[in-house]
């Protein structure tokens, strides 16, 4: 190899020792103070299958309430537990017909006069009625580290289900949630980020004094991925549960990073991860609306839902926020 070969690999090798030493000061300058909204997007690039747990996937939208095993004839069902129902469809339309859904208890406590039967004579006990929950008093700065060891779905569940209720829903014990919130998944294929997910989205809206209940809505394969569609029909499987005030979509591979991100509904429609890491928390674009956004009830039936002409990943977020935009004026 001649000298003037070797001065120029020299020169090549210096270059990009410098764009890499660039590249990190700018990451480790870069604003960041918008935290309070700030999210992680997780990049996993290979597909996990647990050899044990999947998600049970039917041919028609359903909701089972329940992770299965693959294995039929395990009775180790995790039906009381982290996430979930669970609806698979291969028809897109958000208006297909459920079935073997069952009434779950209702999210709120109510104060009542019991009598107890104690040594053979009445005595009259009476509770006290529970206050309303206030909304958390948040510092500051409080940021929220997630976990992302890759674990399985019953390790999870072991961890999480004696805090939850029956399909992922949960109340605090304390007070009366003022929220009542219902988060919609979409989701296919992604088992690895799913874990990772639930492992720490519950943790996190746990400290948030609301009542919600997570519903993972599956698309089995063979056609193109509608993610709009899956959240019509997550919005009608969780209405046929419960009258939520306030749904929130989110996509599975997203992960808050700051406390101060309230899983609620304010008066108009809400894009929630408007600073993700993946795009130095900066907004790609002003319309965005992908990723994780908030309506009310009321939002969501006055546009009519999203649109189900939109296949592939794209556009009915965007769609979404042109319908959305009377609404922030």
């Amino acid at each position: 190899m001649t000298s003037k070969k070797i001065t120029l690999l020299r020169y090549l090798f210096a270059c990009v020792c410098m764009l890499l030493a660039l590249n990190l000061l700018i990451d480790y300058f870069a604003d960041k103070s918008d935290v309070s909204s700030s999210f992680s997007r997780l990049s996993l690039r290979k597909v996990y299958r647990y050899n044990g747990t999947v998600l049970s996937s039917t041919g028609n939208a359903s909701s089972s309430g329940s992770i299965s095993h693959s294995n039929n004839n395990t009775n180790n069902n995790i039906n009381n537990s982290l996430a979930l129902n669970s609806a698979s469809t291969t028809n897109v339309s958000p208006f297909a017909n459920s079935s073997n859904l069952q009434q779950q208890p209702q999210l709120e406590l109510h104060s009542n006069n019991s009598l107890n039967q104690v040594n053979g004579s009445k005595e009259t006990i009476t509770t006290e009625p529970l206050p309303l929950c206030q909304d958390p008093v948040i510092e500051e700065s409080s940021p929220f580290v997630p976990n992302i060891t890759l674990e399985s779905l019953d390790v999870i569940n072991d961890q999480l289900g004696p805090l939850l209720e029956p399909g992922g829903a949960f109340k605090p014990k304390d007070c009366i949630a003022r929220h009542h919130v219902a988060i919609v998944v979409p989701f296919r294929d992604r088992y690895a980020h799913l874990s990772i997910f639930l492992r720490n989205i519950h943790k996190f809206l746990m400290q948030q004094r609301i009542a919600y209940r997570i519903f993972i809505i599956e698309q089995t394969n063979g056609k193109p991925f509608n993610r709009a569609a899956l959240m019509n029909i997550g919005f009608l499987e969780a209405m046929k549960l419960y009258k939520w005030d306030c749904f929130i979509f989110h996509d599975v591979d997203l992960l808050p990073l700051d406390n101060r991100n309230l899983y609620n509904c304010p008066r108009q429609p809400r894009h929630m991860s408007v600073a993700i890491d993946k795009f130095n928390y900066k907004l790609p674009y002003r319309t965005i609306f992908g990723g994780v956004s908030a309506m009310t009830r009321e939002h969501f039936l006055t546009v009519n839902g999203f649109s189900n002409s939109y296949f592939g990943w794209g556009g009915e977020d965007d769609d979404m926020s042109n319908r959305f935009w009377p609404f922030n004026q």
